[in-house]
C-alpha cells in the first residue's frame, strides 16, 4: 500500500514542471481554454471560445473573472469573480480559490508567456492559451 502511494504521488509531481515565483507573471492576461484531459484519457478540445478567463495577479493573490471578448477589440465582463491565493507546493504552485459555495484547488502544472495547464482534485487537466482578440476596424480590415 505504502509503494503504490509513492508511486501516485511520483507520477503526480513528476508530470509537473519547476515553476518559479517569477513565473507566475505569465498568469496575468487574457486566456481561453484550449483543452481539457480527463482522468480515463478522454480530451476535449476547444476551437472556439465564447467567454475567455481574465486573470489578474497581485502578489500572491488572484482575481479570475469571465469576459466575453467584442469585435471592436474591447470586453464585456461577467458580473461574477474568483479570488484566489497561490501557495507554494514542492516545486510547484496550487491556487486556492473559495467562495460562498464551495472551495477548491487547481494545481498549476506547467506554465508559460503563451500557454499554461491546471490540474483539479478530480485530475481532470485545463490547458489555457493565451487569447489575441482580432479587432475588425472601420474599413472592414482585421487588425491582430
Amino acid at each position: 500500500m505504502r509503494v503504490l502511494f509513492v508511486v501516485i504521488v511520483l507520477i503526480f509531481t513528476g508530470c509537473s514542471q519547476n515553476i518559479s515565483r517569477d513565473d507566475l507573471r505569465f498568469l496575468n492576461g487574457y486566456w481561453e481554454i484550449k483543452e481539457v484531459k480527463f482522468p480515463d484519457g478522454t480530451k476535449k478540445e476547444y476551437k472556439v471560445n465564447v467567454m475567455v478567463d481574465y486573470i489578474e495577479l497581485e502578489g500572491m493573490n488572484g482575481l479570475r473573472k469571465k469576459v466575453r471578448p467584442k469585435f471592436d477589440g474591447t470586453f464585456v465582463a461577467s458580473e461574477d469573480s474568483e479570488n484566489f491565493k497561490l501557495i507554494k507546493k514542492g516545486k510547484g504552485f496550487e491556487m486556492y480559490y473559495t467562495n460562498k459555495l464551495s472551495d477548491w484547488t487547481e494545481r498549476l502544472k506547467s506554465i508559460s508567456e503563451d500557454s499554461f495547464t491546471v490540474s483539479t482534485m478530480d485530475n481532470i487537466s485545463y490547458t489555457y492559451q493565451r487569447f489575441h482578440n482580432i479587432n475588425v476596424t472601420g474599413n472592414g480590415e482585421k487588425e491582430k
